[in-house]
Parts: structure tokens; sequence; C-alpha cells
């Protein structure tokens, strides 16, 4: 059980991004590298948080703003906090966030073959709007889903 007053969210800087660099992709997932990682946080359009747990960095998300709306670029919690309720938490975050910009739309891809993600997107009222074919490692269709907040 999560105790939530050990629970910080907060921005993600690139030194955050130096302190997880050497167990990026062995603890977290290895379809972004730590360079993508890097220009993703230092572009101004986009916006990271980084969950931490008893000063832990578990889990991390990063969004995109273009124009009245947010791109979600992914949502990724360490291997071993999986299937915990981390990720709900930091997705509310984000939409909390998009809120407060007065954002219209929140839109993301995520994989098919991903039944929890979908499941954590569809609790939030995400729909379904369309489908990339082989989006993933040419092999895999991406879901697009999109919420109107």
């Amino acid at each position: 059980m999560i105790d939530l007053n050990k629970i910080t969210i907060s921005k993600m800087t690139l030194n955050d991004l130096e302190q997880i660099k050497d167990i990026l992709t062995l603890n977290f997932d290895d379809f972004w590298n730590y360079q993508i990682f890097k220009e993703e946080i230092a572009n101004n359009n986009s916006n990271y948080l980084k969950l931490c747990y008893e000063d832990e960095i578990i889990c991390l998300a990063g969004y995109k703003k273009i124009l009245d709306e947010a791109d979600i670029m992914n949502i990724i919690t360490k291997k071993n906090n999986r299937h915990q309720g981390f990720a709900k938490i930091l997705l509310e975050n984000i939409i909390n966030e998009c809120k407060k910009e007065n954002l219209k739309t929140i839109t993301l891809e995520v994989n098919e073959n991903n039944i929890p993600a979908i499941k954590l997107y569809e609790s939030f009222n995400f729909k379904q709007v369309g489908l990339r074919k082989n989006y993933y490692n040419n092999t895999q269709n991406a879901i697009l889903m999109t919420l109107n907040i």
C-alpha cells in the first residue's frame, strides 16, 4: 500500500535525469534513450514531472504543449514499482496542470498490447480516436486516445 505522505511530485530537471541516467533503460524502459530525454526536458514546449517515493524517482511523465493541446509523450514507472498506482497519481497531476494552463485536449498514443495503460487512460475518460498501424518497431499498432478537458 502506498503511503501518500511519502510522495512528492515536482518538475523534472536535467539534474534529475542525470540521477537516473545509469538505470534509465534497465529499470524504466528502453524506448527512449538518455539523449532523447535530455532534449525533451530542455524543450520549452515540454513539461516533465517526476514522482518520488521516499526521495527515490519512481515515475516520470511528460507532455508537450501545442497551441491549446497537450500531447503526452510518456508515462514511465520504474519496473519494480509498476501496478501500484504511481502512474495514476502522476497522470492525475498532468491533467490538473493542463487544466491550469487552459489547454482543451490531451492526446496520447499507447501500444495496443499495453492493456494496463489502456485501462488507466480509460479510467480518466480518454477515448480511442484512431490507430497508427505498425507504429512501434514497425510491428505493433498504437492506439490514439484523447481527453477533452
